[in-house]
């Protein structure tokens, strides 16, 4: 299984492995990591926000019209931002590392 790193505004990380298929928001969620995801990964917000290890960046597929259009919203946007519920762990990514923001932006809170 692919291991991927996940990096806290801390500096702290965590490495976990990662079944094929799923997005880095499940994989956050299944090994109780602090990616919100407050739309449960419809692409309807932008708490799953992560930063990209360049390493990896380019070699994910290009995020759809929607998805940047969320990206748009997050905080602390980067040129290597992505939304983890858009990235769907595959072997390439073993090794991957995101970083988590120190915040988030919900526009769902309040609604």
């Amino acid at each position: 299984m692919p291991k991927i790193i996940f990096k806290f505004a801390s500096g702290e990380t965590k490495e976990v492995e990662a079944p094929l298929g799923i997005s880095i928001l499940e994989v956050a969620h299944q090994n109780h990591i602090p990616l919100e995801g407050a739309c449960e990964g419809s692409l309807a917000c932008s708490t799953c926000h992560v930063i990209v290890d360049p390493a990896f960046f380019d070699g994910l597929p290009a995020p759809t019209e929607d998805e940047e259009d969320m990206l748009d919203l997050a905080f602390g946007l980067t040129h290597t931002s992505r939304l983890g519920c858009q990235i769907k762990v595959t072997d390439a990514l073993d090794g991957l590392t995101v970083m988590l923001p120190s915040a988030t932006r919900n526009m769902m809170v309040g609604k």
